[in-house]
């Protein structure tokens, strides 16, 4: 089994162009020049953290272009630097003086913390931190409304000018942060010393091929995290399926399966024991089944998107089918995984297959016109960047995902930890979900192309034109009830756009919107402090009601949306009955949870 932990060396795997051969001699190396241009994309790719050089020039010239033929524009901008300059400047005179009024010139944005502790309102901090919000506010006009522009380069120029301005954030450096020089003060320096250590350390870890994840020397899987007992019942060449341990005497008959995005671990629903999805549903008497995916490496660099869905949903369905017959199943699938669910689920109501008694989407999206922040880094250069990056080590590899999400909340994930890790020299202990944020997997060359050039590119699901067997499939053909979950701070996947599945679908559709972010809004076990939800149900024959009036009308509840779900589900089941063996009558299981696959790195 210890080979299976094994990396294979990665060799760049030339595709098997076919040459033509009427071809005309102008062209006589079709397969080098492709490669070539290939292999030197894929080099770029490693300085420029697998961002396309050609999306971002492309998106600043159309903004520059457009912003200097638009004389209207610029004298706006102009009026509006110097109707601010003045007040600024009286502003900083006041607080130099000791004159100034206590409200700030410019209010920082409710969910921005980098200036809230009171040593930001003395001078000279209060000026410095101003200014700032000032030149924020300001490039956030120059960016944004002017006319021509794309939307998609709009967005990513206003996201460039973003990142620049909080990378100069005075929040960021020693002698501008009223903070760090407090605790220098206070400390002796002892902090800054400590923050040296962290940053040697973190060398130490980088230069011995180790990623810095201490946030998991704390969680170990199987002990800490991923801990429910259970077995695995089947596993193929990408899945592992477990099936978890009843603790009730008896359960609902229909089983529930987990169909968990493939760019990270499974064990985001199966954490602490404290806040396990899958620990508290078996509690109430659910057999619950969980697909682990393989990390794929060079190997699985063919494996496409037919494949998940025939050896991960279905081969999972089947092997259900075969421990607990005859019973319909809850199938529930998180972000990608919800996803690929919804093809699948459309591909068996096409076939007549009936198994499924209900479908729960996770954050997940079925609709990828509004798929939030991520598609800043999706357009054809950059997925064709992307694709060649692949292409030379088959699979997309978990530091180029990573830099992608920590650029979307920079402030939260890249520079307050350096202020926190560097400046303050604050050691970072983390929790259970960290742990599980940092144990990222990679996603195989083919299988990514394709997701990125279907969904996000051509949006085929929502269009009735993604193909399963050859065949298009209708997610109008779902007749199963759905249960919708969104967040109200998901930057991955809006919940506006997890909405619209209800737009998708001709079958009544539960809609819940959980308070929280696109992970912890799902991971919201009861007890959470701070929770709440809003939710209610579409009919297939009720009129429709936008989402922003929907948000407005329906009643919030406090507490977790895990119980009203878990009623959902209950209202769906038959009556309890005795559990189900563990992997069926026929075949014994293969070994304890959480198996081979979770582990692999």
């Amino acid at each position: 089994m210890n080979e299976s932990h094994a990396k294979p060396a990665v060799t760049p795997v030339v595709p098997q162009t076919r040459i033509r051969l009427d071809a005309p001699s102008a062209a006589p190396f079709p397969i080098f020049t492709e490669s070539a241009d290939r292999l030197v994309h894929a080099m770029q790719g490693r300085l420029t953290n697998g961002v396309s050089p050609a999306s971002m020039i492309l998106a600043y010239l159309d903004w520059l272009v457009h912003l200097t033929n638009s004389p209207g524009k610029v004298g706006e901008l102009i009026q509006n630097a110097a109707a601010k300059s003045l007040p600024l400047i009286r502003y900083a005179q006041s607080s130099a003086l000791g004159l100034r009024d206590a409200d700030p010139f410019i209010e920082p944005l409710a969910h921005d913390p980098r200036f809230t502790s009171p040593e930001w309102q003395n001078f000279p901090f209060d000026v410095l931190h101003q200014s700032f919000l000032y030149a924020e506010q300001w490039w956030h006009y120059a960016t944004t409304g002017v006319r021509g522009v794309s939307r998609h380069h709009e967005a990513v120029v206003e996201f460039a000018a973003r990142q620049l301005l909080d990378m100069m954030s005075p929040s960021n450096f020693l002698m501008t942060n009223p903070d760090v020089l407090k605790a220098t003060v206070e400390q002796g320096g002892q902090n800054l010393a400590r923050g040296m250590e962290n940053f040697l350390n973190l060398l130490h870890r980088q230069m011995g091929g180790r990623e810095a994840k201490p946030s998991q020397d704390a969680f170990v899987v199987g002990r800490d995290v991923a801990c429910t007992p259970g077995k695995v019942v089947l596993r193929n060449r990408l899945i592992e399926l477990i099936q978890y341990s009843p603790t009730t005497e008896t359960v609902h008959p229909e089983p529930i399966l987990f169909v968990p995005a493939w760019i990270m671990k499974y064990y985001i629903l199966d954490l602490s024991a404290c806040n396990s999805m899958v620990r508290w549903l078996v509690e109430q008497g659910h057999t619950v089944f969980m697909i682990s995916w393989k990390n794929p490496d060079a190997e699985d660099r063919d494996l496409g998107m037919s494949d998940y869905r025939r050896l991960g949903v279905m081969a999972a369905l089947d092997a259900i089918s075969a421990i607990v017959p005859d019973v319909g199943i809850h199938a529930a699938g998180y972000c990608l995984g919800g996803t690929l669910l919804s093809i699948a689920a459309a591909g068996m109501a096409k076939d007549g297959d009936h198994r499924l008694a209900s479908i729960t989407l996770l954050a997940a999206q079925t609709d990828f016109e509004d798929a939030g922040e991520i598609l800043l880094f999706i357009d054809e250069s950059q997925v064709t960047y992307l694709e060649d990056m692949m292409w030379n080590q088959g699979y997309l590899d978990t530091k180029q995902m990573a830099g992608a999400f920590q650029l979307l909340r920079s402030n939260d994930l890249i520079w307050s930890q350096m202020v926190r890790q560097y400046l303050l020299g604050e050691t970072s202990h983390g929790n259970d979900l960290m742990a599980w944020n940092a144990d990222a997997t990679r996603m195989p060359y083919r299988m990514h192309t394709e997701y990125l050039h279907r969904l996000f590119l051509r949006n085929e699901l929502s269009k009735g034109r993604y193909t399963v067997d050859g065949r298009p499939v209708a997610l109008t053909d779902i007749r199963a009830p759905i249960c919708a979950v969104g967040t109200t701070k998901d930057h991955v996947a809006p919940w506006q756009s997890v909405y619209k599945i209800g737009l998708l679908t001709d079958t009544d559709v539960t809609f819940i919107l959980a308070k929280g972010g696109h992970n912890a809004g799902i991971i919201s076990e009861p007890g959470h402090a701070g929770r709440s939800y809003q939710m209610s149900t579409h009919k297939d024959l009720d009129r429709y009601v936008d989402a922003d009036t929907w948000e407005q009308v329906t009643p919030r509840r406090e507490g977790s949306w895990w119980q009203a779900w878990q009623a959902w589900l209950a209202e769906r089941s038959g009556a309890r009955v005795a559990p189900p063996p563990m992997g069926g009558e026929e075949g014994a299981p293969l070994m304890d949870a959480p198996g081979l696959y979770v582990l692999m790195r």
